[in-house]
């Protein structure tokens, strides 16, 4: 490839985090033991969290209150375009029976997990389309019970859009819980009917290390990494929008990951002179990460073709990727490696993050290599099932015992037999032989 680095990331050096591992290792030791006390114990010391860890039905509806209406009616907006995209994922997926051979049945089956954790970040932004993206996602999957969690900081409780949000999305246990203990309480059942079959939604450091620990006893979506956003744009791209959309979404934090892959020397030169101006101008917490995150992790590659830019782009296989480039259907048919992908100026990321309906719970740090974001399938396990007649038992039967031989499992084998003798005892059948030859 001939690719040219106009701008280069130069992350800080990264020493290993056993110190976080560490930390999460030793509370989810003193939770295993002591439970609720110790979850509480911990939302007193890091949070500042004093009150009750299960919010009622009361303070959701005063949460619900406190809104304006104009608030309501967009998170409205946004849950109805969420809940009719998963709806549409979960009537995608389909149960089938089939006769694969006279007398062989064989079928599938969804069934929804029984119980969901769904971790809603609470950090620095209030986070409401987090609440949507899990809680409704599952819910339209048919989880029967999904216990929702958020921080509660200090005095203020969880944000009231955020419990707007999950009050909306239909989640039926609503904790006052974040990070490590969070999880935990998810995953040991602490406030809930059961444990939690899955845990789900992004979070901090912290909250990633504890659901990889966890991993194993509870499935889990991904094991979110920093926010990621890379825009592939030509000649015709406008680099005030690509400026924009890089530095929107840098404000996620200071090792938040931006890149621009482009075939265009003179759109790359003017989005690096137009970046530093775009960033000052948003408010100071805003301004601070997208600074940080810019000057560490913010890359602009020159590449010689689009073909070379589908390349280099699968490469990176961004959490979220934008094309702002001529044929679009070019692109939607050829790239493989994103989370989500925003085809044309007219879409952008904050779009899916916020109401347009995908989900924004996506895989980061390469992970879209081989995963895509949370969907309903996430809640739903697909299971089989088969059903013989005595006939159809007699056909595989042979072949089952004479496969199980060849492989040194005579106990297999012997299942097959004793089926055989039973249904069939006047014939004889080529059983095979633990030397793999038949008899």
């Amino acid at each position: 490839m001939t690719v040219e680095y106009l701008k280069k990331a130069h992350p800080p050096t990264a020493a290993m985090d056993s110190a976080t591992a560490e930390t999460v290792q030793r509370m989810l030791a003193d939770i295993d033991r002591d439970g609720r006390e110790a979850v509480e114990k911990y939302a007193r010391e890091l949070d500042g969290w004093q009150g009750p860890v299960v919010v009622d039905t009361a303070e959701l509806e005063r949460a619900s209150n406190s809104l304006t209406p104009g608030i309501r009616a967009d998170i409205a907006f946004a849950h109805q375009r969420v809940r009719d995209f998963a709806q549409r994922q979960r009537d995608s997926l389909h149960e089938f029976e089939a006769e694969l051979m006279p007398g062989l049945i064989a079928g599938q089956k969804l069934i929804p997990v029984n119980t969901a954790g769904c971790y809603v970040p609470g950090g620095r932004y209030a986070h409401a389309a987090s609440a949507l993206m899990s809680v409704c996602t599952a819910k339209v999957a048919g989880v029967p019970h999904v216990v929702a969690t958020s921080p509660a900081h200090q005095q203020a409780g969880i944000h009231p859009a955020i419990l707007h949000a999950m009050r909306l999305s239909g989640a039926d246990t609503v904790l006052a819980l974040g990070g490590v203990q969070a999880v935990a309480a998810l995953a040991y059942g602490l406030y809930s009917p059961q444990p939690a079959d899955v845990i789900v939604g992004p979070g901090n450091r912290f909250v990633a290390e504890a659901k990889r620990m966890l991993f194993g006893r509870v499935g889990i979506d991904v094991i979110a990494g920093p926010t990621e956003s890379a825009i592939i744009a030509d000649d015709t791209a406008d680099a005030h929008l690509v400026a924009a959309d890089l530095a929107g979404q840098a404000e996620h934090g200071p090792d938040s990951p931006v890149w621009l892959f482009t075939t265009s020397r003179e759109l790359g030169l003017q989005v690096l002179d137009l970046m530093p101006g775009v960033i000052a101008s948003l408010p100071d917490m805003a301004r601070a990460a997208a600074s940080a995150a810019w000057r560490d992790y913010g890359e602009v590659i020159l590449v010689s073709d689009r073909q070379e830019a589908c390349t280099v782009s699968d490469q990176y296989a961004p959490e979220h990727l934008q094309v702002f480039a001529r044929d679009l259907d070019w692109w939607l048919a050829r790239l493989t490696n994103y989370g989500s992908l925003f085809l044309g100026e007219e879409t952008t990321v904050a779009y899916g993050d916020k109401c347009a309906g995908p989900n924004h719970i996506l895989p980061t740090r390469g992970a879209a290599r081989y995963s895509g974001g949370l969907s309903v399938g996430k809640f739903i396990k697909t299971v089989t099932y088969q059903r013989l007649n005595r006939s159809a038992s007699r056909e595989v039967g042979q072949v089952a015992a004479r496969i199980s031989r060849l492989e040194g499992m005579e106990g297999h084998a012997r299942t097959g037999d004793i089926r055989l003798k039973k249904y069939f005892p006047t014939e004889t059948f080529e059983l095979g032989t633990l030397d793999g030859n038949h008899r």
